[in-house]
């Protein structure tokens, strides 16, 4: 497994097992996608390994980002950097 997952109180609360690369960043997006189709969230919380992902996980959680808001679901980071949020646009978890 790429994430681990849990919902608590109709959050559901990704983190990622480790940093990604480019040959499982793929991966790690369907495995994100299940738990947000098959819980239906309000929010999602992802915790992530290192404060700075490399770009093929900064790739994984854009992907994530931009599926959270097509379905209307509020996203927040924990453990990333400032600059880790700047670049995914993510105000604070």
């Amino acid at each position: 497994m790429l994430i681990s997952h849990v919902v608590r109180h109709e959050v559901l609360h990704v983190a990622l097992d480790h940093d990604l690369d480019v040959t499982n960043r793929a991966a790690a997006a369907l495995q994100n996608q299940a738990p947000v189709q098959t819980h239906r969230p309000v929010r999602v919380v992802v915790e992530l390994p290192t404060a700075d992902p490399i770009p093929a996980a900064l790739s994984a959680l854009a992907r994530a980002h931009r599926m959270y808001g097509g379905l209307g679901i509020p996203f927040a980071l924990t453990g990333a950097s400032p600059r880790t949020h700047r670049l995914l646009a993510v105000n604070g978890a």
